[in-house]
């Protein structure tokens, strides 16, 4: 199954007072390791723009488990969970220095045609990619 993993270093303007990470901001480093995740299969979310076509978040079942807090390094690991003619569901969890568990997501990801708004089927060049991988 095709992985990655970004590292993501909690910022202060990623907490609240008390240093603890805000739980939306979850969802950014998930972002962010979805865009790296089909990166390192070079695709370009750029290129899949001047094309007309997006990915974007259908549905996000996330569970926070432990706090994460300012200054600690992270790990983001992103695989694909499924895939159908238009959507991906990702699986993401975000792991702290000592590789414990501190939040897990499943993210559906529809591909969408820009200019009617609705889906469309996801890339043959990314199917590749995502196939040869699995």
């Amino acid at each position: 199954m095709l992985s990655s993993i970004l590292p993501v270093r909690i910022y202060y303007e990623d907490t609240d007072a008390g240093g603890v990470v805000y739980y939306a901001n979850y969802l950014k480093f998930f972002e962010r390791g979805r865009t790296e995740f089909l990166r390192e299969g070079n695709i370009q979310q750029d290129t899949l723009l001047e094309q007309g076509i997006a990915f974007m978040v259908k549905k996000v079942d996330m569970d926070c488990i432990k706090s994460a807090r300012f200054n600690q390094l992270l790990s983001v690991k992103t695989e694909i969970l499924s895939q159908r003619k238009a959507s991906l569901t990702f699986r993401q969890k975000i792991f702290d220095e000592n590789k414990e568990l501190l939040c897990q997501a499943d993210t559906l990801i529809a591909c969408v045609n820009l200019q009617k708004m609705k889906p469309t089927a996801i890339p043959t060049e990314i199917i590749e990619v995502i196939t040869c991988a699995s």
